[in-house]
Formats: structure tokens, C-alpha cells, sequence
């Protein structure tokens, strides 16, 4: 379980002298689900095009499967599905078509899977239904089961649930998660829709202006995501004054709104709560609360600055 899928070292790609990927030290472990995380223009997809062999780096290598030479990466690419760029469909055929065509382009045997494919991707019964006149969500699907001939032990998935209403998010999201489940696959998945992601992966890496900043799993994440009482009163200044000076602690922030949250006495709110009444104080919200991957990433590249 803790072999690498895998592993970038020193990273570099260079794009009229500016970093598009900076020294980049990745790592997948095999049966993961990484969610990959940054802005536009951050080196997300500028990597997955070069992992799956679309680009070719400036400095540094890739290993796939504890492979790094020239001919075993060529050969360990043949282990991988991707959809990078939306799914590439030909529009004026139907589903069982699309993936015909691509399991004979890709030189995979056995008919039998293209049925098999789009059974699990819930695509069976479009019939001669051509794919340009499928729904966002049926594309999203169909370029999955793309993804899934030849039966990849890798995934790479760049913005797969873009654009999709949110009943298409949650079916994308549950046929990740089988996958993962039930066939071992190891998925790489870029995406915008944090919350989305933070229900899905079990490790994150976040990158910034080329810069992998963070690896961790989401049992770290959770515990780097502080927990807080959020607290709204009628006057932020003498509630602020009256923790510091009764409670003791300055470990608490004022933020927009006058929105006091207060990193200690979690296992105590009673506490708090008396002490704000005993001032004199109405309190108009008064809860506990944590922060999600949003404001943790927030936070994160907020933090880095760049000369």
C-alpha cells in the first residue's frame, strides 16, 4: 500500500523564462484518491500534461509505477486513463461508437468492454442517441468510460466535474469513489469545487505559482482545519476586551462583520457564553464552527509571497 504511483522529482517547466512548475517533489501512493489543488495558471494541468506524456519538462523526472527510464515510462503511460481538456468524443457518433472507436484507436482487445464500460458509467441505454446531443453530465460520463478502457490502474482526471449542475457532481463523485472502492484505482483529480474535493480525497497537494506549497491527507487536513466559537454580539470591542482580560487568551481574531472567532475554550463555550452575558453584551450568534479545505487553501496561499 505505500508503493508510489507516482513520484515527481525536482520538477521544472519553463515557459519564456517563468516557472510553470517550480522543483516540483510530488508523490501518489497507490489506492489514494489526491485532490490537486490551484488557481488557474497555478502548474496543474502544465503537470498532468507532462505525467501523461502531452508535454515534457524543462529539468527534473517522473517515475510512474517506480519507473523512470524513457522506454519503461512509455510503457507504464499504457497503465493510465485520463481525461485532461475535456473528453475528447466524436460528436456525430453515439455512446457505444465513441468508446468502439477508441478501444480500436488504443488497440485494446475484447469488444465485450466497451458494454461492460458503459453499464458501470450508466450509459448503456442511450441507444443511437448521438453523443453531440448528450446532456454536460452524459459527456462528463462518456469521457470517464473513455477513460476506463484497457482498465488503467491510474486515473487522471483535470476539472472532470466542470460545468456540471449538482446532481452531476454527486454522480461523478459516487463513480469516483467506486472506482477507488471496488476496482483499487489510484486517481489524480484537479478540480475547482473544493468542498466537492474535501468529500472526495483521501490526500491533497496544493500548488502555487508553480510551488507544490503542501502534501497531506485529509485526516491532517482536518485536524490543520481549526475549529472555533463563532461569536456576534452588539459591540466586538468590549466582547474582545472582556476575553482577553477575564478569559485570558488572545488566541481569538475580529473578522469582517465583527464576527469574533475564538480558538479556545472549545470544550468550555458555557464558560464563554456567561462570561459575554455577565458584560453586559447581546449575543446575536453564538456557535461552534471549523474551517473547511476552502479557507484552509485560502489561507494557505495567502501566506506565500513572491518577489
Amino acid at each position: 500500500m505505500n508503493e508510489d504511483v507516482l513520484q515527481t522529482n525536482q520538477l521544472t517547466k519553463i515557459f519564456k523564462k517563468s516557472a510553470a512548475l517550480d522543483k516540483v517533489d510530488m508523490s501518489i501512493k497507490k489506492g489514494s484518491i489526491y485532490g490537486f489543488i490551484g488557481q488557474n495558471g497555478a502548474g496543474k494541468s502544465t503537470l498532468i500534461r507532462i505525467v501523461t506524456g502531452l508535454a515534457f519538462p524543462s529539468g527534473g523526472t517522473v517515475e510512474l509505477f517506480g519507473q523512470s527510464g524513457q522506454k519503461e515510462i512509455v510503457a507504464a503511460r499504457k497503465r493510465i486513463g485520463s481525461i485532461i481538456e475535456g473528453p475528447a468524443l466524436f460528436p456525430n457518433l453515439s455512446a457505444a461508437d465513441n468508446l468502439e472507436a477508441h478501444r480500436l484507436m488504443k488497440g485494446i482487445p475484447g469488444k465485450d468492454s466497451v458494454a461492460r464500460t458503459l453499464q458501470f458509467v450508466g450509459l448503456r441505454d442511450t441507444g443511437k442517441k448521438k453523443a453531440k446531443n448528450f446532456s454536460l453530465g452524459m459527456k462528463q460520463r462518456l469521457g470517464l468510460a473513455i477513460a476506463l478502457l484497457g482498465d488503467p490502474e491510474f486515473l487522471i482526471l483535470d476539472e472532470p466535474t466542470n460545468g456540471l449542475d449538482p446532481m452531476g457532481v454527486v454522480e461523478m463523485r459516487e463513480l469516483l469513489k467506486k472506482l477507488n472502492r471496488e476496482r483499487g484505482i489510484t486517481i489524480l483529480i484537479s478540480s475547482h469545487i473544493l468542498s466537492e474535493l474535501h468529500l472526495l480525497a483521501t490526500h491533497f497537494g496544493i500548488i502555487h505559482h508553480g510551488q507544490l506549497l503542501e502534501q497531506l491527507s485529509v485526516k491532517e487536513l482536518n485536524e490543520k482545519c481549526q475549529q472555533y466559537i463563532h461569536i456576534k454580539v452588539d459591540d466586538s470591542g468590549k466582547a474582545a476586551a472582556a476575553i482577553e482580560s477575564k478569559l485570558e487568551t488572545t488566541d481569538f481574531e475580529v473578522i469582517a462583520g465583527g464576527v469574533i472567532k475564538l480558538y479556545k475554550y472549545l470544550d468550555q463555550p458555557g464558560k464563554v457564553s456567561t462570561l459575554l452575558a455577565a458584560a453586559g453584551l447581546e449575543i446575536e450568534q453564538f456557535m461552534p464552527m471549523g474551517e473547511d479545505l476552502e479557507s484552509f487553501f485560502t489561507k494557505r496561499i495567502g501566506g506565500v509571497r513572491h518577489g
